[in-house]
């Protein structure tokens, strides 16, 4: 029953979700702005690349890989865990449970609700790496473009499964900000946020091949710019998956959990 009415609230929280966006518009802006490392990254790399290419990397090749990043960074975050811990720690998370909307959710499509207003961000990155020389870096077949979109929602799903379950550790420690801190960190090192993973060196290359940051943005920008042939792109896209399943699995078991704790404690 809970979950009809959450199926029919949907549109509903998405309103919601996009007129608090619209009303927080400067908090949105602030947002998008401390996502903006990719462009930094880009100027350093191609003064770099300026001297000669970096592997496979020219001049065009950063510019292209970058535009990318950004783009597919303002398609993929999420900030359930800093909304977790706020309403854990305050109490608010109580009100939340008494609605007929599972909480999950409720964060989920709050998140997604912002995505029309962070596009108007990103389309005219998207246009500047179309109409330069950069655009003739990006995958010219359906194959990889048709993964891209299945690779957008399994990054998404990855950024928001992982919020929650370090979000969940709140129910146990009051707080779980710093440990979202340090899964940002390892992101930032091993995701190509800030460097293409095929840069890397082999033996750190084959940990960021096991761990699922890369595929939270990575694959997505690896299959924007065609770094890949149909067949291996298909492999990355499933490992990504196996990542969402994992993820999620552990952000269900952790909130239960958690909750069982918030309840008793009178939460």
């Amino acid at each position: 029953m809970r979950g009809f009415a959450s199926a029919r609230a949907i549109p509903t929280l998405v309103r919601v979700g996009f007129a608090d966006a619209v009303a927080y518009r400067a908090e949105l802006l602030v947002w998008v702005l401390s996502t903006s490392m990719p462009l930094i990254m880009l100027a350093l790399w191609t003064a770099v690349a300026a001297e000669a290419p970096v592997g496979r990397f020219g001049e065009a090749d950063f510019v292209a890989y970058f535009l990318a990043t950004f783009v597919v960074r303002q398609l993929n975050s999420s900030w359930v865990a800093w909304e977790m811990n706020f309403e854990i720690r305050t109490g608010a998370l109580s009100m939340r449970l008494l609605r007929p909307v599972h909480p999950l959710l409720a964060y989920g499509v709050d998140s997604l609700a912002t995505l029309p207003l962070r596009g108007l961000v990103a389309l005219p990155v998207a246009g500047i790496l179309l109409a330069t020389a950069a655009g003739d870096r990006l995958a010219t077949d359906g194959a990889s473009w048709a993964l891209w979109i299945v690779a957008v929602a399994g990054g998404w799903l990855l950024s928001f499964f992982a919020g929650a379950a370090i979000g969940s550790v709140a129910f146990w420690t009051g707080t779980s900000n710093k440990l979202m801190e340090a899964w940002l960190a390892l992101f930032f090192v091993f995701s190509g946020y800030t460097i293409p993973v095929e840069l890397f060196p082999p033996a750190l290359a084959r940990v960021a091949d096991a761990l699922p940051f890369r595929y939270q943005i990575g694959l997505q920008v690896e299959l924007m710019t065609g770094a890949h042939d149909p067949r291996t792109a298909l492999g990355l896209v499933a490992v990504q998956w196996l990542w969402v399943g994992v993820l999620g699995l552990v952000a269900a078991v952790l909130w239960r959990r958690g909750l069982v704790r918030f309840g008793a404690f009178g939460g």
